[in-house]
Formats: structure tokens, sequence, C-alpha cells
């Protein structure tokens, strides 16, 4: 694999001493490159009502040369799964990048990588994606902890609408939850926001591809993770000393496990 000789490589206190950058804002009739970096395409229905989503609104979109491909539980070997995401990248006419599904490999792309130089471009996706887009963020660019191809279509109004606010106008309302805070703390906190799949960023600590935590704000998200494994991992997290450096913690949806007989209370 051969990386651009003028890839950017921030050092980490430069890229991180301020937020993230947002790539210039889509406009429908922009180009839109679909890459599949981790698992291969299970519901190719799916995938269609997705890319359908995008067309309707305006945007052309390229498939990637072996988007569609299969190899054991990836979409085909590293090498061709990351050329398709440096084809994106060097793609001068291209505005944003679409994940077609996450799953599984999107860490092993970023072994010896580092992302090309050039104008910054959307990339977009969640789950395994979350490897992608802490790498991506280390370079000063944001990405967004969005729907994959695979999910759009399913995804209620109010939130695909949220998705093109942000990414045609870069303005989004807020977000509303309940939180509860440590005794002492004030009841506000401020920082960068850096969501993410809590399996995925778990195995991406003490790896060149965490990012600096210092102040920010993490939002997890998981399926068909059983309680005990979430427990393990926040524990995990605990006891490395990173939620010590953060300014808060938001959770979005845990969902897709249901207890059995034989599972662990």
């Amino acid at each position: 694999m051969v990386i651009s000789k003028d890839a950017v490589s921030l050092p980490v206190t430069e890229a991180e001493q301020s937020f993230c950058r947002l790539p210039p804002l889509l406009k429908p009739g922009d180009l839109l490159c679909v890459i599949t970096p981790s698992g291969g395409l299970q519901r190719a229905e799916k995938f269609e009502e997705g890319l359908e989503v995008w067309r309707q609104r305006g945007y052309r979109l390229h498939l990637c040369e072996g988007y569609d491909q299969r190899w054991g539980y990836l979409a085909g070997p590293d090498a061709q799964r990351r050329q398709q995401l440096l084809s994106a990248l060097n793609n001068v006419e291209c505005k944003g990048i679409l994940c077609a599904r996450g799953g599984y490999g999107g860490t092993r792309l970023l072994e010896d990588w580092s992302w090309p130089a050039g104008e910054p471009k959307w990339l977009i996706g969640f789950s395994d994606i979350t490897s992608l887009l802490w790498s991506l963020s280390k370079t000063g660019v944001s990405g967004v902890h969005g729907p994959v191809l695979t999910t759009l279509a399913d995804e209620p109004v109010w939130s695909q609408s949220r998705l093109f606010q942000w990414v045609e106008r870069g303005a989004i309302a807020s977000l509303q939850g309940k939180g509860w805070q440590a005794e002492g703390c004030g009841g506000q906190a401020e920082g960068r926001l850096l969501p993410g799949n809590l399996c995925v960023a778990t195995h991406l600590l003490g790896t060149a591809v965490e990012p600096n935590l210092t102040d920010v704000i993490l939002a997890f998200e998981d399926v068909g993770e059983a309680a005990y494994r979430l427990d393990r991992m926040l524990t995990q997290w605990r006891a490395m000393g990173k939620f010590r450096q953060v300014k808060g913690i938001a959770l979005g949806r845990f969902s897709g496990w249901e207890p059995t007989k034989n599972s662990p209370t």
C-alpha cells in the first residue's frame, strides 16, 4: 500500500489543541463516494434504500471498486478496503465519503496509515467506523458519527433531517436528555464532543489511534452487548483513569441483546 509522500501526520499536541474543523458544507449535486471499510454487505436491499435517500436529496454517488466484495467476515482483504478509502480521499471531485455498513475491520486499515493531505471531506458512519472517525479527528478534521447506508432508510425522519442539517448547514439543535452529576460538580460541562461505539472505542485505548481525551465529552452507543460486557468495558476505562480526563459522558442507544436463561447476571 503506497501512501502519498505529502500525507498528513499532525502531532497530537498540534492537531488537538483546537476544535476539529468541519469540511466544506455539502450541497445537492456534489459527488459522494461509497466505501465498505469493515464488514461485507449482508442486506443489499437496505443498502440500496440508503443510496436512494442520498440520491433523492440530489447527490451523485460513486461506488468505489470492491465495495461489494466479501472475504470471510470482512469486505475484502485489508489492502483492498484500504484502497477504497484512499481512492475516495484522493478523488478531487468527491466531497464526502459514505460508509456502507459497520461490522468489523476498520481498525485494521489504520496500521501504518496516514491521512492524505488536501481539502477535508465528510466521513459518515458509526459503529465500527468509530476507528476511522477517531483517527481522522487526530488530524484536526471532524467526521459524522451518523447512519451508515444500510441503516439510513430506517432512521426516523427527525434523525435523517438532523444528518442533512449538519452536513449541509453546519448547525443543528441541541440534543435533549436526562443528566446526572457527581457531588460537588457544577450543572454544566463544555468540551469537544467525541462520539463512538463503546466496544470499538475501548479497543482503541492505548493505541496510536486513541485521541487526546482531555476535556472531551464522550458519547457512547453499542448494539448486541450483554450488560456484563458493558460493565467490563467501562471498568477498563475507569481502571486506566480515562474518565478522569473527560468533561462528561453521554449515553445513546444500547440495544440488540436480550438476556437468556444461561446469561450472566
